[in-house]
């Protein structure tokens, strides 16, 4: 096991709902997983699996506004898996959290053998690695996380496929511009697809999609209005406030 990174800060996030140990160098709690907790539609007393869950911020805000939902959060990196589990203990979220140290690219018997059964999950929440990997970062924490191979995106959703029950929610964040990949990674058992693109500010291209999609369904593809993070003078919106700030849920969230 590797040791716990040896710089940490104790960050609020939600508008202090949720307070988070993170490495200070690396990887570290931006939007992006609070943009994809706000779109997870899980409900109490369902199952919840984070697939490369790091210090576990987009498991967690979900658990933290679902009362008795049961979460399962991966990680890859040791240190990552041991913050996430603090974290769901400081938090008052660790006896329905559990934190299991694993590679979400492992073959499904690995999965049983860490005691991850298949099937099982009405919800999957990922947020998988999307900048290729050909100028790698050298902090070792920030490569796992963003280091995109050309196989990442399907095994990922292989795992989610593999873990959630029939009928069961994937929902996950990406690249707008690599929608196209997300599209055709879920085309082998995955439907009713709904998108919602991220918008940095007023007049630019969209940067991120959160993307639903469930299992074994062969319901129509939906692009649901956008959010905008910033308004013309570079101010949080209002909508972007309630999201990152008092824990609002997008429009995602809602459908059943």
């Amino acid at each position: 096991m590797a040791a716990e990174p040896a710089e940490v800060t104790e960050d609020a996030v939600l508008g202090g709902r949720l307070v988070l140990r993170q490495p200070r160098k690396g990887h570290r709690v931006g939007h992006d997983a609070i943009l994809l907790a706000a779109a997870c539609s899980a409900a109490s007393r369902e199952q919840l699996v984070e697939l490369g869950a790091g210090v576990g911020a987009a498991g967690l805000a979900v658990a933290r506004r679902v009362d008795d939902l049961a979460l399962t959060m991966i990680e890859i990196d040791p240190a990552l898996a041991a913050l996430a589990r603090e974290n769901a203990e400081r938090n008052g979220l660790a006896e329905r959290t559990r934190v299991v140290c694993f590679d979400v690219t492992a073959f499904p018997n690995a999965f049983a053998a860490a005691g991850i059964a298949g099937r099982s999950a009405d919800h999957v929440l990922m947020n998988p690695p999307f900048n290729a990997a050909h100028n790698p970062s050298p902090d070792r924490g920030r490569r796992l996380a963003h280091a995109l191979m050309p196989t990442t995106l399907r095994q990922w959703i292989g795992a989610a496929a593999f873990l959630l029950r029939p009928g069961g929610v994937l929902t996950l964040i990406w690249r707008a511009d690599g929608l196209d990949e997300v599209l055709a990674a879920l085309a082998d058992g995955f439907g009713g697809i709904a998108v919602l693109p991220i918008y940095p500010k007023p007049d630019a291209l969209a940067i991120r999609v959160l993307v639903r999609a469930a299992n074994d369904t062969r319901a129509p593809l939906a692009i649901l209005p956008g959010l905008m993070l910033t308004d013309g003078n570079g101010q949080p919106t209002q909508a972007a406030e309630a999201v990152l700030r008092a824990g609002s849920v997008l429009a995602l969230a809602n459908i059943r």
